[in-house]
């Protein structure tokens, strides 16, 4: 009788984006390292998987100046977004699931340019959970800031510069319909109508508070095929800063410990994780490292941390 094999585990890929390039404070530059300091790798290795650290991508400096044209330092997000892309869209090719530990949440559009690319090319469903406070959904019409952080998911949609829309060779990388976004709270007015123009589901904090983390979770898991491939793009202001002080962006009232714990464990059940960012983490503004703790600790939960006791978990 043959003895069965245990299965191949899935081999985590991490990959580093040392830059706050898109944001309007510095400091998210050194979130991967933060990560790596607070035990993302054994964190995820106490779980099963195997974990390739591939370091750090390398890009330009963020030469911290005004807007041009609508947009802050556009050619530097553009390289850094490049390097993103190949990197992503390498480690997916590889059969590995690619972790981007960033940096600001314009790496975004790179991360998943390639994740779009990688389902188009194999046929599968994509998703994409946006866990944020805020709908990144400005254009450079909209924002006076010029900050690309603000922007990833209209890029994504195809509304923002050409350099960026066309990332992963396909414009535009998304549709709306692919995008569900949890924890918003903090949306320009301008910003408001274009998603309700667009027709971007969203699951905003009055949502939350209205029906619950567990009812929203379902909501926005709800209609995917077996194959869907998942991507969570987990910015870390979607937290309440009273429990993760350490970003750039805060805004009061976002989820508490429970609730995202609910998020990732719910995230984790759907068994459809395919790729993953943390974005925005910001050392310079932390305490002790306390939001790098609770990061690994919730990103632990979407790789199957639970503290669910009931009989058949």
């Amino acid at each position: 009788m043959d003895t069965p094999h245990a299965p191949t585990p899935i081999t985590a890929e991490l990959i580093g984006a040392p830059t706050d390039i898109g944001a309007g404070a510095r400091g998210a530059s050194m979130g991967p390292e933060a990560l790596r300091v607070a035990g993302l790798q054994p964190a995820l290795e106490s779980h099963g998987l195997r974990v390739l650290d591939v370091g750090n991508l390398s890009g330009p400096g963020n030469p911290w100046l005004p807007p041009l044209n609508g947009y802050r330092h556009l050619p530097e997000v553009v390289a850094w977004n490049a390097a993103v892309c190949d990197a992503v869209y390498a480690a997916l090719g590889r059969g590995h699931l690619p972790i981007l530990l960033g940096g600001d949440h314009c790496l975004g559009v790179g991360s998943i340019a390639a994740v779009a690319r990688h389902c188009r090319e194999q046929g599968r469903p994509l998703r994409v959970l946006w866990l944020d406070a805020h709908a990144d959904f400005n254009t450079s019409a909209l924002t006076p800031s010029g900050n690309v952080h603000g922007m990833p998911v209209a890029c994504l949609c195809g509304l923002g510069p050409a350099e960026l829309v066309g990332i992963g060779g396909h414009t535009p990388a998304l549709r709306p319909d692919q995008v569900r976004q949890i924890g918003i709270r903090s949306v320009d007015e301008g910003e408001k109508r274009l998603v309700h123009e667009h027709g971007l589901e969203v699951f905003d904090m009055r949502f939350i508070d209205e029906e619950g983390m567990r009812r929203t979770m379902a909501r926005a898991l709800e209609g995917m095929p077996a194959n869907t491939h998942l991507h969570v793009s987990f910015d870390v202001d979607f937290l309440d800063p009273e429990i993760a002080p350490g970003v750039g962006t805060t805004v009061p009232g976002g989820p508490t410990y429970r609730e995202a714990q609910l998020c990732m464990e719910m995230i984790a059940d759907s068994g459809r994780l395919g790729s993953l960012d943390i974005v925005e983490l910001n050392p310079a503004l932390d305490v002790r490292n306390k939001t790098a703790e609770l990061a690994v600790d919730l990103v632990e939960s979407l790789f199957g941390k639970s503290t669910l006791m009931r009989a058949g978990r």
